[in-house]
């Protein structure tokens, strides 16, 4: 996710959105999703500003990615801020909800 100034026009929202694809592909992953919601309220001020024009970009990249992606980020002048977030595999949220993972084990204790 990127916190971008209010007044962000499409050429800096593309700027920002090429430089994580670039990251990305360079760690052989690709870019799924880009979701711009647009100008919102921040809910604390940043640099002395109230709004803030939010994108969120999912992508897939090897883990080391990740520590590039941060550094490119925080060297970027258009980024107000930014957050990256692992999200779980599809097997991390099947084990996650399996019934064993409940506590629900079988297998009697004590013998």
């Amino acid at each position: 996710m990127l916190i971008l100034p209010a007044e962000a026009d499409e050429a800096v929202v593309g700027t920002a959105t090429d430089r994580i694809a670039t990251v990305v592909a360079k760690h052989d992953g690709q870019v799924r999703n880009t979701e711009r919601w647009g100008r919102r309220r921040l809910a604390y001020e940043i640099d002395d500003r109230n709004e803030g024009y939010y994108v969120v970009v999912t992508f897939s990249a090897e883990p080391v990615a990740q520590h590039e992606l941060e550094r490119a980020l925080n060297l970027a002048d258009e980024v107000m801020r930014h957050k990256v977030v692992v999200l779980p595999t599809k097997r991390e949220k099947q084990l996650a909800t399996s019934p064993a993972s409940a506590g629900g084990d079988a297998t009697p204790q004590g013998e």
